[in-house]
């Protein structure tokens, strides 16, 4: 595979990372609440390789010519993220009182993470037009395994931004308990209204 085609993939998929989003409000909101973002952001990683591996398999371009089922999967998404936003709202709590050690919890936070960029239709739908344009047929690799390849790239960019966004927000505001209070209600609110504009595009759609 041509480093060239990897490089200006990686370039892409930097940008992308870097917009905030729903990704983002669940780093910044794990950051402030739990001791370590290592398994919130895992989780996010893991429904991005999931995206990946979709689009190397061909289950997304399944599912674009499978219009019902590219609906539930946005209903479902929308509502995940709003009830994720709903419940980050609830409990406002700062750093201090993030005392979460237990490995359930760690389970459970990468299982919201994994569900959160997992049943992101966006990121399938965007994975699928957007990995494609970077391989080449006529190379020695197969083309599953050079999506894959990029899938990975894209996944490392992930995980030292995402990393970064969750605990530069809880090291900056650790000493700050109301400045953190409002950005976890600033995070909770963007995984609603994320929630309720994929849900209205739907339904306008």
């Amino acid at each position: 595979m041509a480093v060239g085609a990897v490089a200006a993939f990686w370039v892409v998929s930097l940008m992308l990372v870097v917009t905030p989003g729903a990704d983002w409000a669940y780093a910044i909101a794990a950051g402030l609440r739990h001791r370590t973002v290592l398994p919130s952001v895992g989780g996010l990683l893991i429904g991005h390789l999931a995206a990946t591996a979709a689009v190397a398999a061909g289950v997304a371009a399944l599912l674009t010519r499978s219009p019902a089922v590219l609906a539930a999967l946005t209903v479902a998404g929308a509502g995940y993220l709003m009830w994720l936003g709903v419940s980050t709202l609830a409990r406002p709590s700062p750093p201090q009182a993030a005392e979460e050690p237990a490995v359930g919890s760690w389970l459970r936070q990468v299982v919201k993470g994994a569900g959160i960029s997992g049943l992101n239709p966006k990121v399938l739908l965007l994975f699928l037009t957007l990995l494609p344009q970077f391989t080449n047929p006529r190379a020695a690799w197969p083309v599953p395994v050079q999506v894959m390849v990029l899938g990975v790239v894209h996944v490392v960019t992930c995980a030292a931004v995402y990393t970064g966004v969750g605990a530069g927000a809880r090291r900056v505001l650790r000493a700050r308990p109301a400045a953190a209070r409002a950005l976890t209600r600033f995070s909770g609110t963007a995984m609603v209204v994320i929630g309720v504009l994929l849900l209205g595009q739907q339904l306008v759609g």
